[in-house]
């Protein structure tokens, strides 16, 4: 069993030299403590100066600082057991999730800004999810894949909190680019439905989305649903360099959510369009995705780790305790 248990950040192992230091101090201390005595000349009078001093209790509370010290140091390079687990094989159907990064899912006409919603939207839908295997995109003028297809939930939510705005440096909002992509990334051999959610606030600045929505739906049997982010009222966008964004000419730019576009696009794309904020918005596109084909997916093997720095770290208040309750002094006879 100990040979599966490795330390997570085994370098802070270098820590365990402060016992050495400890040593090194205590062999100081002791040998001047013996040359001062000596000095007295009088072991009658070192009795009397030394009076209720246990030299056992002594070594014994040290030896308890630094077998102290050992625990903290072994709990901080956190020793864990590495488990590969490899789930059963499950009946799901194939999601790809388009987030899209522009500058304009910046705007704070929804609370704090239009991505930061956004990405809590799927980061929860992912969570109901838990049985479909899921990819990840993100796209503004142009697309890139995040995550390829998996069905470990945890790889993907990590993706979905690192997305951010600067993640694609050709802004607008190119649809075409992101179902192009999304479809490049569905694999050749699954039977599975499968269905392109994108998230977005709908300001397409390309005209072939509705004709690539229809192509993936007609040719590739891909569904396409959309998630609306943001308000029709919109609001301005934060400027990177500080401020408001403007255009070329000086004037503050406004946006505001384009629910017209993105039922259009769902409608070419044979799926559901929703407002985040919808009451049941959450509800409706999982049951959408719940009628898509379902095929046997065998799920990919992973590393699962225990860590146990928690029972070094318990036992190490435990000896404290214990180190701060014994006397240097002897008991009385």
């Amino acid at each position: 069993m100990l040979n599966d248990i490795k330390f997570e950040n085994p370098d802070l192992l270098h820590l365990l030299w402060v016992l050495a230091l400890q040593a090194a101090m205590l062999a100081f201390y002791w040998n001047w403590r013996k040359r001062k005595l000596q000095h007295l000349g009088s072991p009658e009078l070192e009795k009397r100066l030394l009076v209720g001093f246990s030299e056992r209790r002594f070594w014994l509370k040290n030896a308890l600082f630094a077998v102290i010290m050992s625990l903290i140091a072994l709990a901080i390079a956190n020793p864990r057991k590495r488990t590969l687990t490899t789930p059963p094989a499950q009946q799901s159907a194939d999601i790809l999730i388009a987030l899209d990064v522009s500058r304009s899912m910046m705007a704070n006409d929804v609370s704090p800004n239009r991505l930061a919603k956004a990405k809590v939207f799927i980061q929860d839908l992912i969570k109901k999810l838990r049985n479909e295997r899921i990819g990840l995109l993100v796209f503004a003028g142009d697309a890139f894949p995040q995550a390829p297809m998996t069905n470990d939930p945890e790889i993907l939510l990590m993706f979905v909190r690192n997305a951010a705005s600067d993640a694609v440096n050709d802004q607008g909002t190119d649809f075409e680019a992101a179902i192009q992509t999304a479809s490049r990334m569905f694999p050749l051999d699954s039977e599975a439905g499968r269905a392109v959610i994108i998230v977005t606030d709908g300001e397409n600045h390309t005209s072939d989305a509705l004709a690539a929505a229809q192509k993936a739906h007609n040719d590739e049997g891909i569904t396409i649903h959309t998630v609306a982010v943001g308000t029709v009222g919109g609001s301005t966008i934060p400027s990177p360099i500080g401020g408001e964004l403007k255009d070329y000419n000086g004037q503050i730019v406004r946006t505001s959510v384009n629910e017209t576009a993105l039922r259009e696009l769902a409608s070419a794309g044979g799926g559901i369009a929703i407002q985040l904020n919808d009451s049941g918005a959450m509800d409706k596109l999982v049951a959408a995705v719940g009628q898509l084909r379902k095929s046997t997916v065998d799920a990919k093997a992973y590393m699962s780790y225990k860590s146990y720095f928690q029972w070094l770290v318990l036992a190490a208040l435990i000896l404290l305790v214990g180190e701060q309750l014994l006397w240097w002094r002897k008991g009385k006879d």
